[in-house]
């Protein structure tokens, strides 16, 4: 018998002034690069990557979501500039954060708490973990890519927001939807 799974991921998600400058560029790739597969999702930066659970585990996955402990005060993340994941098939284009010390602590706890709940569900960009901010994916041809980084490859984005909680965030078969926050100590 096939039990129904729901699909959940764990971001960073910064305050709203900087999510609508975001979006604001999401929005430009979707009007002139034909690409709108991110604007179905808040603008953030992904800790764990997509993963299923099954509905009867919901409960579970959000009790242990709530309990984590042991991560870095709040700190800010300056994103600066745009980067590529050069896929022929779907290239990716995202806001580069600077890597930072509590960046990287705060992922790896993340994940090393996670393969405890859920060992089978600890995907291998869990653990070469480049934060990224996605701006176009899935619907980007290589084409408008091409096009999109002559221009992107050398624009400037320069914003510093604080890290002061993160997020589990579940698909309702339409959009994400934040189910669960996670403050950090000021």
């Amino acid at each position: 018998m096939n039990q129904k799974k729901n699909l959940y991921f764990i971001a960073l998600i910064p305050a709203r002034e900087l999510r609508e400058k975001i979006n604001l560029i999401k929005r430009d790739f979707a009007l002139r690069f034909n690409s709108k597969a991110a604007l179905k999702v808040y603008p953030h930066i992904t800790l764990k990557t997509p993963f299923k659970c099954p509905a009867k585990e919901h409960v579970e996955l959000v009790n242990w979501f709530s309990e984590l402990r042991n991560f870095p005060k709040a700190f800010p993340i300056s994103l600066n500039g745009f980067g590529t994941f050069d896929n022929k098939n779907s290239p990716v284009v995202f806001i580069k954060p600077e890597l930072s010390n509590d960046l990287m602590y705060l992922q790896k706890e993340l994940i090393a708490s996670f393969s405890s709940l859920m060992p089978d569900d600890i995907h291998p960009l869990d653990l070469s973990y480049k934060p990224h901010a996605t701006v176009a994916y899935r619907d980007l041809s290589p084409a408008m890519f091409s096009d999109s980084w002559k221009e992107y490859g050398n624009k400037n984005f320069k914003e510093i927001f604080d890290v002061t909680a993160f997020y589990l965030l579940q698909h309702d078969t339409k959009k994400w939807n934040i189910i669960s926050t996670l403050s950090l100590e000021k």
